[in-house]
């Protein structure tokens, strides 16, 4: 019977607690993996979190709280990680922040807020990962999203921060390159934006329609995508697997 090739490796998921990072945790936890939750604000969820997947399998998951826009945290939790089961596989890059900033009333601080937590955090938990990872011939997966190729009206530094995620993907794939692979996956129509970013059902409703496919996604076909990077795609680095039901490519 062969070996399952994801049993005992390691897994660092930032945003872990809840929505998409909570189907990643579950996905790779399922395939063999133990896991660490990264949270900030969401203890609660991501403890919880942390005990539904040990019950499952006993001391296969940890949850552990970092402030991924203070460079020490983030050096921290990478370290943190690599402790708890002497070795670090795979890094994904989920925790994301996203909300409007309209052109003529953008502030200083959403742009320092976003690019931080969208660009720099990811691009400096990479750094610090990338020596443990290398030891294990490991895998960075980045959360990237169709907006950063179809900018989204409204939220330009939110999408300008995504498509320099993307071009980080590359960037770090030649730089890490032949022991660490480097790869994204963007999201399209998968979990529609909640509170002040709340979307009618009217244009819920055409966005849907744009897509290929006809329907919205689910942060499983996000995980299940994520899966395929760090498990099957050995020979696959630099690359953007765009998850949007044929989005990107209708007008």
């Amino acid at each position: 019977m062969q070996k399952n090739p994801l049993t005992g490796k390691v897994v660092l998921v930032t945003g872990a607690a809840r929505s998409v990072g909570a189907e990643i945790a579950r996905t790779l936890h399922a395939a063999g993996m133990n896991i660490v939750i990264h949270y900030n604000a969401s203890e609660e969820e991501g403890v919880k979190l942390c005990e539904e997947l040990n019950t499952h399998r006993k001391h296969s998951a940890k949850a552990l709280r970092a402030d991924l826009q203070d460079d020490e945290s983030c050096k921290a939790l990478v370290v943190r990680t690599a402790e708890i089961w002497s070795r670090l596989d795979v890094l994904v890059n989920n925790a994301s922040r996203f909300y409007r900033t309209e052109l003529g009333k953008t502030t200083e601080y959403a742009w320092d807020d976003l690019m931080m937590s969208n660009l720099k955090a990811p691009f400096f938990l990479s750094q610090s990962a990338a020596p443990f990872l290398a030891q294990q011939e490991g895998c960075i997966v980045n959360i990237s999203d169709i907006h950063a190729e179809r900018p989204l009206s409204g939220y330009s530094v939110y999408c300008i921060s995504k498509n320099a995620i993307s071009m980080m993907t590359k960037a770090l794939a030649k730089e890490l390159g032949p022991r660490v692979r480097v790869n994204a996956v963007a999201p399209g129509a998968v979990l529609w934006p909640e509170g002040e970013n709340e979307l009618s059902e009217k244009i819920k409703q055409k966005i849907i329609e744009r897509t290929i496919l006809s329907r919205s996604g689910s942060p499983k076909d996000i995980a299940k995508a994520v899966l395929f990077f760090v498990r099957d795609a050995e020979y696959v680095t630099g690359q953007i697997l765009s998850v949007d039901g044929g989005r990107s490519l209708s007008g």
